[in-house]
């Protein structure tokens, strides 16, 4: 008959507690910005600069001190007549890179920055319009986060730039068990799909090409080695505890009876 002994319960309790710290992640796996001083200052160069591209959703509104002259500039939808507001039309760039603008005909705007286009807009319209203010703002701006953060999944980006820390931050961050380190950026180049990676525990990362994201690019997180082992248990976990359980509950009914 099974009975527990003094060495048997320190063997276990040595298994319990290298099982614990086995499963510990370090500082070096989980804190961002390692290698920075105290008040220490780093001049960040890299400049972000959003570029058209095909499939992108594109507002643009031209107004100017007549009225009436740039209204035909602009497109709705929707009679005002029916009692609803009507809608500004968006540009949808198509294969070719080209949108097609009211009066001037088509434009080519891929590759343009919203400054750029600005400008090329402006000297179209100086025909026509005398010092028109012209708004542009690109409508599918969104960025996807996938892995191991804590609220995966696909967000709008309201201004014209996100770093790949506030990308990170809208998916709730990283788990304690993803991989900093290495961390995957895809992004899309007129159908070429280029892979990046960045370390977040450096500082040298505001350097990266991928630190200021573009729309439409997906952020992967990896799990580190206990993540996939939790997942691979996962379905196991239960049956586990049901032999677990049972094994207990037939030891002590033993102790007890002996």
């Amino acid at each position: 008959m099974f009975r527990f002994n003094s060495r048997s319960i320190k063997s276990y309790s040595f298994c319990l507690l290298f099982l614990v710290l086995a499963s510990c992640a370090s500082r070096k796996d989980v804190v961002y910005f390692q290698d920075t001083g105290d008040f220490e200052t780093l001049v960040n160069n890299n400049t972000s600069v959003s570029k058209f591209k095909v499939d992108d959703l594109v507002s643009i509104h031209v107004s100017s001190l007549n009225p009436e002259a740039s209204a035909p500039f602009n497109l709705f939808r929707g009679a005002s007549e029916s009692g609803f507001r009507p809608e500004q039309v968006d540009y949808l760039v198509d294969q070719d890179g080209e949108i097609d603008f009211p009066v001037i005909g088509k434009l080519k705007i891929e590759g343009l920055s919203p400054e750029e286009l600005r400008a090329v807009l402006r000297d179209r319209l100086s025909d026509y319009l005398k010092d028109p203010i012209i708004n542009i703002r690109l409508r599918n701006f969104t960025i996807t986060v996938l892995g191991a953060v804590n609220r995966p999944g696909t967000y709008p980006v309201n201004g014209e730039q996100i770093t790949i820390l506030e990308a990170l931050g809208l998916a709730g961050d990283l788990t304690i068990r993803g991989v900093r380190e290495n961390v995957l950026v895809v992004r899309d180049f007129n159908g070429t799909k280029v892979y990046t990676r960045i370390n977040l525990t450096s500082k040298e990362m505001i350097k990266s090409p991928v630190y200021y994201l573009t729309q439409n690019d997906v952020v992967y997180v990896e799990p580190n080695k206990s993540g996939i082992q939790e997942t691979s248990l996962d379905e196991r976990a239960s049956i586990y505890v049901s032999i677990i359980s049972l094994v207990i509950t037939s030891t002590v009914l033993m102790i007890t009876r002996s």
